[in-house]
C-alpha cells in the first residue's frame, strides 16, 4: 500500500472531488503546479504552514503513480 494514501483523500463534498491533502484543502494539483513552476519545498512550507514534507513526497508519490496507470497525453511526431 503507498503511503500517500495516508496523507492524500478525496471527497466529492470538497473541492468537487479533487485530490486534496487531508485535513486542508490544498490541491494535490496546486502543489505539483508550484513545483512546476519553480517552488523549492521550503518555498511551498512557507505559503503554505499546514503542509509538511510529507505532504509533497506524498504529492509526489501520488502523481507518479497516476501517470504509471495512465496513457501518455503527448503524441509522438
Amino acid at each position: 500500500m503507498s503511503t500517500y494514501t495516508n496523507y492524500i483523500v478525496t471527497d466529492h463534498r470538497i473541492m468537487l472531488g479533487k485530490p486534496i491533502l487531508k485535513g486542508t484543502r490544498l490541491r494535490v494539483e496546486l502543489i505539483l503546479r508550484k513545483l512546476a513552476q519553480g517552488a523549492t519545498h521550503k518555498d511551498l512550507l512557507t505559503m503554505y504552514p499546514s503542509l509538511t514534507e510529507e505532504h509533497i513526497r506524498a504529492v509526489l508519490e501520488y502523481a507518479a503513480d497516476v501517470l504509471g496507470n495512465e496513457d501518455s497525453l503527448l503524441s509522438v511526431a
